[in-house]
């Protein structure tokens, strides 16, 4: 790929709108990092455009003549395996992953900002990428940086339970978006099971989960879930939010601690941090909740009613570090409410 040697990501624009794709290239090509090197407007020149241009990536209109966009990149990938970002005003999210599509994102309508949506894109784009790479390099572990973007929502979610929590944890995260901003958690759990936990997630919920590595970059649609022996923080550069793992002595009688997380999430995030607190004994994620309130972020506390234990949701709202009380049920409408 060109941008590995230090170049720019080359990307190919496909859409039956020729106006669209000017006005895409237009916008895309002021994106650090980027160029555009080329538009089609049906499955077919695409394909010539793919050979003649060996594009890093390619967006993808799935409402195209001759052939669609859906029976395109299904014959596309196994030929060549170009990341696809399908963006569509019709096909849903679901059916382009299904085709193979590396992310999906809906067409603005003519209303919209074309600069708000060509900056996700963007970061979609830097994101995917990234992936690629990492997927062609199986042998590399270390986590893959990727190149310098405008991140202008840096948002971060934050979740904290104990006793009862595995379950709370599932239903909260069933109910976010695949494309939601990056939630880090911490469920006290042994080591060994966390991983199992991440792994039980990620084939239950949209997004991608993990168990945390040290130097994870985070990005929309990955959920880190800190590890059993180690305190999972959230640290913040000009690239962007990045997970930091480590032993050390138990804080708030845990290790891995909410109170650790929740308290470097105020400090990286503040005001754009979202926060929820889950069933569980004892007081672990209180004072963090509340340094998270003090700082501007929304911090959510689930019910006594639907709590297993209402014991650290308890103490957070004694506090004063619970902006708004809710039942399990209702915690993922109130995260992506202030989302």
């Amino acid at each position: 790929m060109s941008f590995v040697n230090g170049g720019k990501i080359t990307v190919l624009i496909v859409d039956n709108s020729r106006d669209f794709c000017k006005v895409l290239e237009s916008h895309l090509s002021k994106m650090p990092n980027i160029s555009v090197v080329g538009t089609a407007c049906d499955a077919y020149e695409a394909r010539d455009k793919i050979l003649d241009l060996s594009p890093d990536i390619m967006t993808l209109d799935t409402e195209l003549p001759r052939m669609n966009g859906i029976r395109f990149l299904q014959k596309l990938i196994p030929q060549y395996p170009i990341p696809v970002i399908v963006v569509s005003s019709k096909s849903s999210y679901e059916e382009a992953m299904d085709a193979g599509a590396y992310d999906y994102m809906e067409k603005p309508a003519p209303s919209d900002p074309i600069d708000a949506f060509s900056a996700k894109l963007a970061a979609k784009i830097y994101i995917c990428v990234s992936m690629a790479i990492s997927r062609r390099t199986p042998n590399n572990n270390a986590p893959l940086t990727p190149p310098p973007h405008p991140d202008l929502n840096r948002k971060v979610i934050a979740l904290g339970a104990s006793t009862g929590g595995t379950d709370a944890l599932e239903t909260v995260l069933m109910g976010i978006p695949a494309d939601c901003p990056p939630i880090v958690v911490v469920q006290h759990m042994p080591p060994g099971f966390t991983k199992m936990f991440a792994d039980r997630l990620n084939n239950r919920c949209k997004m991608e989960v993990r168990e945390a590595v040290d130097g994870d970059r985070l990005h929309n649609g990955l959920c880190l879930v800190a590890a059993g022996d180690k305190h999972l923080r959230l640290m913040h550069d000009s690239m962007g939010y990045y997970a930091s793992c480590a032993v050390g002595e138990k804080v708030s009688g845990h290790c891995p601690s909410v109170d650790v997380l929740f308290t470097s999430v105020a400090e990286s995030a503040g005001s754009n941090a979202v926060a929820a607190i889950l069933t569980g004994m004892g007081s672990d994620g209180a004072k963090g909740m509340k340094l998270m309130r003090d700082k501007g972020a929304y911090t959510i506390g689930q019910d006594k009613e639907t709590c297993v234990v209402y014991g650290m949701p308890m103490v957070a709202f004694k506090l004063g570090g619970v902006c708004e009380q809710a039942p399990l049920s209702g915690i993922s409408a109130a995260i992506m409410r202030r989302i």
